[in-house]
């Protein structure tokens, strides 16, 4: 190809097109089918009886199900609440009752309503559906918190691009630091959202805010370390880690059991859904699992702070060349041996890196 100008606007449209493949791939295969994946419910009774009908559920439903019985409806509250299930089915043939939490998972909630609702159709009775953990009414779906992650995740890695490509000549140490300014700054943004202008949180809105500092801090830092080694890459490998990767897992519109195994999986040790279910365990189920979901999130900070430390190491041989040179150069005539001489950069050379740099914030926005 003859024109380096066309050549370098070819090059930089890989980036936006892989993109569309991923997003395409991540999205649609994470939520065009969802459908249920041994997914955990009850059947509240005891005897052989309530075994009898638990295993004619099991059968009837196969994989869909993971089926257990437990005594009382008091068991089946617990257990919905500390979500190691979805739904507990009460059997009557007068008024047979559904327990759901939709504040765990509205879509589950869902699911095992339009798998028990013909069960009951079969014992003669309309189902009557009951539960027990709803979210507030400003988030009726309990879908808000996912929307909330998307802001912290865009203001974070978005954020990436400004300080790799804008903050190259700094240390190491000053973006690190500025990351982790930039990422207190995304958090309140995201407290503030949550809390007074769409009313998610009612209450521990420090503690949502401490949550999404430490889910943004993560991602900045890991960016901030990865663009040293990746440079104008680094958006897309953003991108694929914390948004195509990330929402899909997060469990924030699907849980995991609605989900093909390999976004289940990820959902055990991703950021996204550290911060989403820990979230959900604050607001709504007093704090049950709120530990494991922290600690998530600090393991995933841990990983930035690693990636920014060893971006120094790499820097720093780099660095101490560039600064013996400056230190080794003799001033040009017509300058003080005290005066910095000014280095002039090809205007060719110029354009293509603040081109570069701008495509770089602009895809990453």
């Amino acid at each position: 190809m003859r024109s380096p100008a066309l050549r370098h606007v070819l090059t930089h449209l890989v980036t936006p097109l892989l993109m569309c493949i991923g997003m395409g791939l991540a999205y649609m295969g994470a939520f065009v089918t969802p459908e249920p994946h041994h997914l955990p419910v009850a059947i509240v009774g005891s005897g052989p009886q309530a075994k009898v009908f638990a295993q004619t559920v099991k059968d009837t439903t196969g994989d869909r199900l993971d089926v257990r019985t437990v005594p009382t409806r008091a068991d089946a509250v617990g257990l919905l609440k500390s979500r190691e299930v979805t739904g507990a089915y009460v059997p009557g043939a007068k008024a047979p009752e559904l327990m759901v939490a939709t504040a765990a998972s509205d879509m589950g909630a869902t699911a095992v309503e339009k798998v028990f609702t013909p069960v009951a159709a079969k014992e003669g009775a309309p189902l009557k559906v009951t539960d027990v953990a709803a979210p507030v009414a400003d988030d009726p779906t309990g879908q808000g918190l996912f929307f909330l992650l998307i802001a912290l995740s865009i203001g974070s890695y978005a954020s990436v691009a400004a300080l790799g490509a804008g903050g190259a000549a700094l240390a190491m140490r000053v973006r690190a630091l500025l990351a982790l300014g930039v990422s207190a700054v995304v958090s309140g943004i995201g407290a503030l959202l949550a809390g007074p202008v769409f009313h998610l949180a009612h209450h521990d809105l420090a503690g949502v805010w401490g949550m999404a500092w430490l889910y943004s801090a993560g991602i900045l830092l890991i960016g901030v370390g990865l663009h040293t080694f990746l440079k104008r890459w680094t958006t897309l490998t953003m991108m694929v880690l914390f948004v195509m990767l990330n929402f899909t897992s997060s469990g924030g519109l699907f849980r995991p059991e609605l989900q093909n195994g390999f976004f289940g999986t990820l959902h055990a040790f991703w950021n996204g859904a550290g911060f989403v279910e820990g979230v959900r365990s604050l607001l709504y189920f007093d704090g049950d699992g709120l530990a494991s979901d922290v600690w998530t999130l600090v393991v995933w900070l841990l990983v930035g702070l690693a990636a920014t430390g060893l971006a120094a190491l790499y820097e720093r041989p780099r660095r101490a060349r560039h600064a013996a040179a400056a230190a080794g150069s003799t001033p040009a005539p017509g300058t003080t041996a005290g005066s910095p001489e000014p280095v002039a950069e090809p205007d060719a050379d110029r354009a293509a890196r603040e081109a570069e740099e701008e495509v770089e914030e602009t895809v990453g926005v």
